[in-house]
């Protein structure tokens, strides 16, 4: 019996998926499972019963990623299930900066009073008249599963569209429109766009990369769109654009005092993936993760540990072991299940930057002796019999 914990309401849609081998605990410490969405980890104490952290969206800041690797703590996300609904507003987002959808309804609101207000709204509109997407150069800064949706949507709107990827996966590639041209230097897109929106994970090299410099390389009257995380962006410097000109609207899902009331400022309430269909999608995305890692040892979108797959073990036993990416690890491990006398049917190693993951299925059942030496062995996080 596998016991799960979920730290934020997780939909019942994805839950449902569990079998009857698995049972919801409010007790976090003695979970071997923990589902979360926006709860902040970093804080708690990881309970050594703990094996895996499933996080029903695709941002992770909120969980301790490297302490959880050093434990043997496999963290997955769930990428793509929310695309289409983060797509969606992005698309909002353009209708919203183009025509002044906001500001007119605000002025409807506020001449609720009048009469005549069919008459006045005549004399007025001309306040709130903008621009058609239609025929406009639309940029896009990631092409992972948002970047394509949102690439291939705008096509369909008559948009010109440009992609910079330098990281552009072959999945990513075979969904995209042909329509799209692939740029390979950014301040192409700098120069050339009137929509620029950005999709790309937060690194340290991410990090603010629309700054100031990036910025006075934009078209004037450009309109910026972020929907992945406000920390990509130097906001200072997108306030100082608009006031110059340089950029006539910032949309964003990310509400913090810089922005928030700001002239030039489009802000939403972080509801990207805040749809019923997003939601469920990423509920049973995670528990899918959570219940092959689980049952087989299986790691399929882990985001600190390397993607392997050994399958359904037929063996008569399966043995996952966390360690550091370093020479001569591998040699060490077959010798231990060698002088047990153990024959290894299968083995898979994969790497992910400086931890490893290594899966053997064995002949025999594992016996606690062999757990110990494989513990023992210096550089070994965890060892964790699967079967």
């Amino acid at each position: 019996m596998y016991k799960y914990h979920c730290l934020n309401p997780i939909a019942q849609v994805g839950l449902v998926n569990f079998t009857n081998q698995y049972e919801k605990t409010e007790n976090v410490a003695e979970a071997e499972g923990i589902l979360v969405r926006s709860a902040v980890m970093h804080d708690m104490e990881l309970s050594d019963k703990l094996l895996c952290v499933a996080r029903a969206g695709a941002g992770v800041n909120n969980i301790p990623l490297d302490k959880c690797a050093e434990k043997g703590i496999v963290v997955f996300n769930t990428p793509g299930a929310n695309a289409n609904g983060v797509k969606e507003l992005v698309l909002a987002g353009m209708f919203l900066a183009s025509r002044d959808v906001v500001g007119g309804i605000e002025w409807v609101q506020s001449a609720k009073e009048d009469a005549d207000i069919a008459k006045t709204a005549e004399k007025e509109k001309k306040r709130f008249a903008g621009t058609e997407l239609e025929g406009k150069k639309l940029g896009i800064i990631g092409l992972g599963a948002i970047g394509v949706k949102v690439a291939n949507a705008a096509k369909h709107l008559g948009m010109e569209v440009y992609g910079y990827d330098p990281y552009l996966s072959v999945d990513a590639a075979w969904n995209l429109s042909r329509d799209v041209k692939h740029i390979k230097n950014v301040e192409d897109i700098y120069a050339t766009c009137d929509f620029i929106t950005i999709h790309v994970p937060l690194l340290d090299s991410t990090r603010k990369m629309i700054n100031e410099e990036a910025i006075s390389k934009m078209k004037d009257g450009v309109v910026l769109l972020n929907f992945a995380r406000d920390l990509l962006v130097d906001e200072e410097a997108v306030l100082k654009g608009i006031e110059t000109g340089k950029i006539r609207k910032y949309v964003s899902d990310f509400p913090n005092p810089t922005v928030v009331g700001r002239a030039g400022c489009i802000v939403t309430p972080h509801i990207g993936a805040s749809t019923e269909e997003s939601e469920d999608n990423c509920a049973k995305m995670a528990v899918k993760e959570m219940m092959d890692y689980l049952e087989n040892g299986n790691i399929k979108n882990s985001v600190n540990y390397p993607a392997l797959d050994m399958g359904v073990c037929t063996k008569e036993g399966r043995i996952g072991i966390f360690h550091k990416n370093i020479a001569n690890m591998i040699t060490q491990f077959t010798a231990c299940i060698g002088e047990a006398g153990i024959n290894i049917s299968d083995m898979m190693n994969k790497s992910r930057g400086e931890v490893a993951y290594t899966v053997l299925d064995i002949e025999s059942k594992a016996t606690d002796d062999i757990v110990a030496k494989l513990n023992a062995i210096d550089g070994v996080f965890r060892v964790r019999v699967v079967k």
